[in-house]
């Protein structure tokens, strides 16, 4: 009797368990779905912002800034920004992150000192449990807002060309498809150096696109580099947050159904044990009554 008793409230908790699992799956998808939504809408724009340095550098070959080139004086200095979720339960999401800035951190200190800056509670936990020095938490959330997003970008822009820095690099979770999320380290500052090799034929007239650009090309690119430093920033805090969200949401799905099946398992061990219980209980009747006969 006390076996069928703990079996059935076993059941009664893994019931509880895939209720709370598949309610969590489907807040996972609708966060995913509007998450990614955000990220497609941004893409375009981040292309444009692209497309347009690349016309403008093609018309500024002996332009120099040091958001392409680099610090005119190296500091010795680092910095790395790790983005990780603020709660759990999304996968190998925050270990895939973590460990890839790990060994970056580890390889880059050999030849400099690396700062390190977090976005999301689990980040800062662990490199807290390793016992390394964080110097700044960001408080972003699964929902990024690009007001959020261009204050640190300009925070890292106004530090970078203060000279504090050699390079600024984000360690994050880059979304490809829902079965495919990679963890990559992206090299925020200095910029890579846009294509020059002048102009392109268009797609469709097979002709150059000549182009007059007023103000200058040069004062074009001091205005569009920071603007293409504050979009990639902006388009990896939003990687991030649809790459969370698609991993917890198969999370859950694989969690709800393993607790599927192990409430299936119980269950026919519940009528196993009970039909053994009812046997046992049948047979001590018979004998009883054979004994009365005898």
């Amino acid at each position: 009797m006390a076996q069928l008793r703990e079996i059935k409230n076993r059941m009664g908790a893994v019931k509880t368990i895939a209720r709370i699992t598949k309610t969590m799956q489907m807040i996972a998808t609708a966060k995913f779905t509007a998450a990614g939504q955000r990220a497609q809408q941004s893409r375009p724009y981040a292309a444009m912002i692209n497309d347009m340095v690349r016309q403008v550098a093609s018309n500024a070959s002996d332009y120099e800034s040091p958001l392409i080139d680099g610090p005119n004086e190296k500091t010795g200095k680092d910095l790395m920004l790790v983005i990780c979720s603020d709660r759990g339960l999304c996968g190998a999401y925050n270990a895939n992150v973590l460990r890839v800035a790990n060994t970056h951190r580890r390889a880059e200190i050999k030849s400099s000192d690396v700062v390190i800056e977090t976005a999301g509670k689990k980040a800062a936990a662990f490199f807290k449990f390793q016992g390394v020095e964080v110097s700044r938490a960001y408080g972003i959330g699964d929902t990024p807002q690009y007001d959020n997003i261009e204050a640190i970008a300009q925070g890292y822009l106004d530090q970078y060309l203060a000279g504090e820095y050699d390079t600024i690099n984000i360690v994050s979770m880059r979304y490809h498809t829902v079965s495919r999320q990679t963890a990559e380290v992206t090299q925020l500052l200095p910029l890579s150096q846009p294509e020059s090799g002048g102009e392109s034929d268009s797609p469709v007239t097979g002709r150059q696109d000549v182009y007059d650009f007023t103000p200058s090309a040069a004062e074009l690119l001091d205005t569009l580099l920071p603007t293409t430093v504050k979009t990639l920033l902006y388009q990896l805090f939003i990687e991030s947050a649809v790459s969370e969200h698609v991993m917890r949401m198969i999370a859950m799905k694989a969690a709800t159904d393993n607790a599927k099946d192990f409430g299936r398992t119980l269950a026919r061990n519940y009528n196993r044990a009970r039909q053994g219980m009812i046997t046992t209980e049948l047979t001590e009747i018979v004998s009883g009554v054979a004994a009365l006969e005898g």
